[in-house]
């Protein structure tokens, strides 16, 4: 059976990129993967939807959500608050 998403990235290393995959079946958990992705700087090459690569606008709207959610992260942790209170005062995803 195919995950629903699946998410190829690379990993640098020594002047290669070593090429990954990532499987789930959850979008919530799929857009948290990105968002570690984008902390770490790693190559997003795809992301596919039960095994069709997702429409350029798509995959661009979960990357934006991931980068919401790292921004948040980095918010709570800078100011020592929950993601319900950065969600309140800065309009970030909670």
């Amino acid at each position: 059976m195919i995950a629903k998403y699946k998410i190829e990235y690379g990993i640098k290393f020594h002047g290669h990129t070593q090429n990954h995959d990532y499987h789930t079946d959850d979008p919530v958990t799929c857009e948290q993967f990105l968002s570690e992705l984008l902390e770490r700087g790693f190559q997003i090459g795809g992301i596919y939807h039960e095994g069709v690569e997702l429409p350029k606008n798509e995959s661009d709207k979960m990357i934006k959500t991931a980068a919401g959610i790292l921004a948040t992260r980095h918010l709570c942790a800078a100011l020592g608050i929950d993601t319900v209170e950065a969600n309140q005062r800065f309009g970030s995803p909670a």
